[in-house]
């Protein structure tokens, strides 16, 4: 069975500036790869659809939907906040985004797909109930989350966020919700400024100190996410897969390779197998450094795709 690999040519067309990092190529530097390494033939290619209120009010107030409906511009550009903007085509790419993680829930989840990957922007782990921050406008992981719980009945849903940002928005909204574990590491102290402070019990946030690699990236996954996860027993794992902690990126300071987004996503997919019958979607989140972006992001989804072997 391919894994699903979903996308569409909408997030292409949502742009924030000239010089703005979160760009379209960057979704173009993924497609390079996945032709050059050889794997994308191998992948279950869908288009995403539009995300209905529906889906999107089980995260979002049907107030803050439609103040975003409200700013998107019929020319120009409009700033959200100082990081985020709209064009005339971002609430499409948006409703896209979200839409594709919706759609990949529901392949997984009737057994059409084991696995998929959703190459989408704008990216969603920084929008928090009513708030637009960091380039995200919807919550692409947490409308999949839900979806899970209330579509299809799934009790536990793990969020696995390797982004070098702190997922503040996926904390805001499921912080103490006994259906999601969230485990995480991020750059600490660094943007958003969040996630150490007293963190809910379902939050397992480990933060990483500007200059860790490998080691300490590797060490906390297995000394803290493994536990976690093994005693949450999850029938679901997400992932918020940012790939901006690449020493490549200059965004940032921690120092990952792309082994190491091979090696974390063939630890989380153990305990996919053991407890979830091997099903996980992965939503893209950061990741700048084009090249770099482009190699990590086909680690990753040669693992999930079981390609690696």
């Amino acid at each position: 069975m391919p894994a699903a690999f979903v996308t569409h040519a909408d997030c292409l067309k949502h742009e924030m500036g000239a010089h703005h990092p979160e760009r379209p190529a960057r979704l173009t530097a993924i497609e390079d790869q996945l032709i050059a390494s050889g794997i994308g033939q191998y992948l279950a290619r869908h288009d995403a659809p539009l995300a209905t209120d529906e889906q999107l009010a089980r995260v979002h107030p049907i107030e803050y939907l439609r103040a975003i409906r409200d700013a998107a511009p019929e020319a120009g550009t409009v700033h959200l906040d100082p990081d985020t903007a709209m064009n005339p085509f971002t609430l499409q790419a948006a409703l896209r985004a979200a839409g594709a993680a919706v759609f990949a829930t529901d392949l997984v989840l009737s057994g059409q797909a084991e696995t998929a990957f959703c190459s989408v922007r704008p990216p969603g782990h920084h929008a928090c109930r009513a708030r637009p921050m960091g380039f995200c406008i919807f919550n692409n992981v947490a409308v999949a989350a839900r979806h899970a719980v209330e579509a299809h009945g799934i009790e536990r849903v793990a969020i696995v966020d390797f982004d070098v940002h702190h997922g503040n928005g996926t904390e805001d909204i499921f912080e103490n919700d006994a259906h999601v574990l969230m485990a995480s590491t991020f750059q600490h102290p660094f943007y958003p400024y969040s996630g150490t402070e007293d963190p809910a019990p379902n939050m397992v946030n480990i933060p990483l100190a500007a200059g860790a690699g490998s080691k300490q990236f590797r060490d906390a996954v297995r000394g803290k996410w493994m536990p976690a996860l093994e005693g949450f027993k999850p029938e679901l794992i997400l992932f918020s897969a940012g790939f901006d902690a690449h020493m490549e990126d200059e965004m940032a300071m921690l120092r990952f390779t792309d082994a190491d987004y091979a090696w974390v996503t063939g630890q989380v997919k153990h305990i996919a197998g053991r407890y979830a019958g091997g099903r996980m979607v992965s939503l893209l989140e950061g990741g700048y450094a084009l090249s770099a972006l482009g190699r990590s992001a086909v680690q990753h989804i040669r693992v999930l795709a079981g390609l690696n072997g």
